[in-house]
């Protein structure tokens, strides 16, 4: 997300006024073992998963059969390291919207389920988009 620290947080106060900041609380383990399945074949950067999105293949890419690297930073133990880091620079720019009453958070597991609750939100935001037909 972003802002992702309070100094970009403070720098993007200088250039808009935000009155809605979403966080969404996903479980440490539930992050970890979905940035730890994440495989990248290089040459296309076509992105898999291999517990939501797996190639037909194990290790190999579908469209070129060229092997699937997993990246330095998607290692268990590197994504560990980074989301602590994340945890602790984020958490003063949670403070800091919620002290203006313009955060909202939603918490779960799973897109299908949170997505709603996150739409909703949204929509009782911002008027909706009437086609031509309905103007």
């Amino acid at each position: 997300g972003f802002p992702r620290t309070l100094g970009q947080a403070q720098a993007l106060d200088r250039i808009c006024e935000l009155d809605l900041v979403i966080s969404l609380n996903i479980p440490f383990e539930t992050l970890k073992d979905r940035l730890s399945a994440r495989w990248v074949h290089p040459a296309s950067g076509r992105v898999y998963n291999m517990d939501f999105n797996p190639p037909h293949v194990q290790g190999v890419d579908d469209l070129t059969g060229e092997p699937l690297v997993q990246q330095e930073d998607d290692k268990p133990e590197a994504v560990a390291a980074r989301l602590r880091k994340y945890k602790d620079a984020a958490k003063p720019v949670i403070e800091l919207y919620k002290s203006r009453g313009i955060l909202h958070s939603f918490s779960g597991t799973e897109t299908n389920k949170i997505w709603p609750y996150v739409y909703t939100l949204l929509s009782s935001k911002i008027p909706p988009v009437l086609s031509d037909e309905e103007n």
